[in-house]
């Protein structure tokens, strides 16, 4: 993909995710999710962008294999177009906060979309480590349950069953797909040294080096939310004899 082209597919990205932001609207709201329209259709919306590019980086994989062997020359128009549509998500999340949410509530995923911008418009651009990139986009696989597990609360589904079984589902793989992830790409990164720039390596290094921690510090909150604090209560409750 040419220049004109990255930014063509990054606009309609933009224009995309704003109609599918507006479709949401039009559709019912759980009855406790009405105090919160906004959340509920920016979650809804991220939902979508999840399960779209999660399955198209898989297909990236499958459709071009030898992108895999060499992550920073090779790749196809397809896995470069999931990059820019990529982008085109978070630009229009980041404004979409900016605009709707305090920024104290939401400085730390407008700080990660920053660095998601930077870092995936760089390659898009360059057309340098699209495949890396393409390998970033693999956590969105998890973050189709993340953001189901969102909606399931916000639904006061919580005490379901669907609600236990997405919450072990997303903790596996947010292991494997997000945590396991960031540490291939840091291992890769810290391997192929000196075939990077010294300008890209430093934003890839920074960038993961923040990932990282913020991954940690969610993985941390979702065991203590989901598990930890479920089996806590249970304990009261049998202590009790209820």
């Amino acid at each position: 993909m040419e220049l004109d082209s990255v930014i063509l597919t990054t606009g309609a990205s933009v224009g995309f995710f704003r109609l599918v932001n507006c479709g949401f609207g039009k559709l019912p709201v759980p009855e406790t999710a009405q105090r919160n329209i906004w959340k509920w259709r920016n979650v809804s919306t991220s939902f979508v962008h999840s399960l779209i590019t999660g399955l198209w980086s898989v297909l990236c994989f499958y459709m071009h294999p030898q992108m895999a062997e060499d992550l920073i020359e090779t790749h196809s128009v397809f896995s470069h177009a999931l990059v820019s549509v990529s982008i085109g998500y978070f630009i229009y999340d980041f404004f979409d906060m900016i605009f709707n949410q305090k920024i104290n509530q939401s400085w730390e995923l407008l700080f990660h979309h920053m660095v998601v911008i930077a870092c995936f418009g760089l390659s898009a651009l360059t057309r340098h480590y699209v495949g890396y990139a393409v390998v970033a986009l693999l956590v969105e696989i998890n973050s189709i349950f993340l953001h189901l597990r969102q909606m399931l609360r916000m639904a006061n589904a919580a005490h379901l069953v669907l609600y236990r079984l997405n919450s072990m589902v997303n903790l596996g793989t947010y292991v494997v797909f997000r945590i396991n992830t960031l540490a291939w790409m840091t291992r890769w990164l810290v391997l192929n040294r000196d075939d990077i720039p010294l300008p890209s390596y430093t934003v890839g290094s920074v960038g993961l080096a923040i990932m990282t921690v913020i991954n940690i510090v969610l993985f941390c909150r979702l065991l203590r939310s989901d598990f930890l604090k479920a089996s806590q209560e249970k304990e009261i409750k049998t202590d009790k004899g209820v």
